[in-house]
Parts: structure tokens; sequence; C-alpha cells
């Protein structure tokens, strides 16, 4: 791939907190993947496009999970998803 005028504002990431955080587009494709919230209990409170953003951050720097920044939800919340 190489990068011109009018390739390089489709890959531009500059609207996200991590460079490799997902895009409108790339969320797009994976939201309808994601498990839906259950209709009994407490309502979800986490946003999943910032665990899946979590998730790539962990596979992409190789840390620990308890190493996640804090702007991302709790490391066993992400870890849950990850896991499920």
């Amino acid at each position: 791939m190489t990068w011109n005028e009018t390739t390089r504002p489709q890959y531009r990431r500059e609207s996200r907190h991590y460079a490799r955080d997902l895009t409108d587009a790339e969320w797009a494709l994976i939201e309808p993947m994601m498990p839906l919230a259950s209709p009994i209990g407490r309502p979800r409170a986490t946003k999943l496009r910032s665990v899946v953003d979590a998730i790539v951050y962990i596979g992409s720097m190789g840390c620990e999970w308890r190493q996640l920044p804090k702007e991302f939800p709790p490391y066993s919340t992400v870890q849950g998803y990850f896991y499920e």
C-alpha cells in the first residue's frame, strides 16, 4: 500500500486517544458481532468500543492485564469480555 494524498485521509486516526484505537468504519464492522446486553439484571455501563480498543491495545503492546492504562475500562472487565 502506498501512502498518497488519496489514501492518507482514509487511514488518519487523529481523533482517537491512541493511534491504534478503532475508527468509526472499523467499529461499524465489529459492532454487530458484539454480545447484546442482557435483558435482565443491571444495565451495561461499559462501552464495548472501549473494551475492544483495550483488547487491541494489549495485543499490540504485549502488556499484562493489570498494566492497562486508566483510560480504558477496568482490566477485569476487559479480561472478562476477552475470555467470553
